[in-house]
């Protein structure tokens, strides 16, 4: 297992302002794959690292679909918009991230559902990163259809989609994508973080 490496004109970009992991930095969402098989082991620790994400009351929200044989692959896609699919049809494995809007024992709405899942999707890209692979989560779906083909029950939202799998090569890409692929920067700490209250406008 390694950590992904950086070129120097990536690490341009990926500076932080105080100590951290370079776990963090080395994490970014490339649209190029290679249809690399990924190995039982690490998406399965991709998964197991999302388990452990913190959740209110430990509900645990989240649930994982995923397609890495072609004809699961080709229902995921199909869920897709058309940009999407330019790039994430070669990625060798999709997940479709899913979550519970109600609490499993009382029934009642859990606002903080959105937020946990979101945790857990976090902690699944960080270990794809550490086992040297990519993952990109994608808005531009159709949920419906994806509730519909996934077979995902009432009470379950569809939150995003993942490409998951071997970073490939930029010129893999249309090139109209290619000037995309490299991992972006970030706003200064002080614009996102206060203290006390929020700042006057």
């Amino acid at each position: 297992m390694h950590e992904l490496t950086l070129t120097p004109e990536a690490a341009e970009h990926r500076r932080s302002s105080h100590g951290i992991m370079p776990l963090f930095l080395n994490r970014w969402s490339p649209r190029s794959f290679t249809s690399e098989t990924v190995r039982e082991e690490d998406l399965m620790a991709c998964f197991e690292a999302a388990r452990w994400a913190p959740s209110s009351y430990n509900e645990q929200p989240w649930r994982f679909i995923f397609a890495r044989k072609e004809a699961d692959l080709v229902r995921f896609r199909s869920c897709l918009v058309e940009f999407n699919r330019l790039w994430a049809d070669r990625a060798p494995v999709l997940v479709a991230v899913c979550a519970s809007r109600r609490f499993t024992a009382s029934g009642e709405d859990n606002r903080h559902f959105a937020f946990d899942t979101g945790a857990a999707w976090a902690l699944l890209a960080l270990e794809a990163a550490r086992r040297g692979l990519s993952a990109h989560g994608m808005a531009g779906f159709d949920g419906e259809r994806a509730k519909d083909i996934l077979n995902v029950p009432d009470g379950y939202d569809v939150m995003c989609f993942v490409a998951l799998g071997h970073r490939g090569e930029r010129s893999a890409l249309p090139e109209r994508m290619q000037k995309l692929e490299a991992p972006n920067r970030r706003k200064a700490l002080n614009t996102m973080v206060y203290e006390a209250s929020f700042p006057d406008e």
